[in-house]
């Protein structure tokens, strides 16, 4: 009984359960940059560049000519298909950039917070306390 209560206390840590929220909302957030990535920036960096598609640039190993991807991959050939790997620069400067945007406004907020906490009653002096110390030897 020992394993399962000491497996329950772990589970229920407050780190522990932070960290599993923390996954659970990234999980969440990459999928949401992944599909303003692929359904809005790429479409309009794709217009910029004249209608390049990312996702459909390769290099056939092979040296052959391909129409597509999908007609290099059909045909066997192995390809390095670099558009993905643009793409993926891509997706990761722009959660980088949400991710910042998120922190920059946490911090913000922090700082309100700590600017409207009211100051720590301020203390006598160290010339009050040495004033006060003298005071009392003297008696």
């Amino acid at each position: 009984m020992g394993f399962f209560k000491d497996f329950k206390s772990f589970l229920l840590k407050g780190d522990i359960v932070a960290l599993a929220t923390a996954v659970v909302i990234g999980g969440a957030f990459n999928k949401i940059v992944g599909s303003a990535v692929a359904d809005i920036i790429m479409p309009i960096v794709g217009v910029i560049t004249g209608g390049t598609d990312f996702t459909q640039k390769f290099i056939a190993l092979d040296g052959g000519e391909y129409a597509n991807l999908a007609a290099a991959t059909e045909a066997g050939a192995a390809v390095m298909t670099y558009g993905n790997l643009i793409q993926a620069i891509i997706n990761f400067i722009i959660v980088g950039l949400f991710i910042f945007i998120v922190l920059k406004a946490y911090e913000k907020s922090k700082k309100k917070e700590e600017a409207a906490a009211p100051a720590p009653p301020a203390g006598p002096t160290q010339e009050e306390l040495l004033a006060e110390i003298r005071d009392l030897l003297k008696k």
